[in-house]
């Protein structure tokens, strides 16, 4: 999806981070998990997949 490409560098590194954080103190992934399970890829998977339950709001 192009939800990344919309992001600036610190903004994905902040919504990662955070995201990454929920999954590790327990929330449910919100993608299938295949191969890694570090938050931090979990939470880049839901990223790709359109599904990361975190907005960036701008004042634009």
């Amino acid at each position: 999806m192009d939800v990344e490409k919309k992001l600036t560098r610190f903004e994905r590194a902040r919504i990662l981070g955070a995201r990454a954080i929920q999954i590790s103190m327990g929330a449910k992934p919100l993608v299938d998990i295949k191969d890694s399970l570090d938050p931090i890829d979990i939470a880049y998977a839901e990223l790709k997949a359109g599904v990361l339950p975190l907005d960036v709001i701008r004042d634009e």
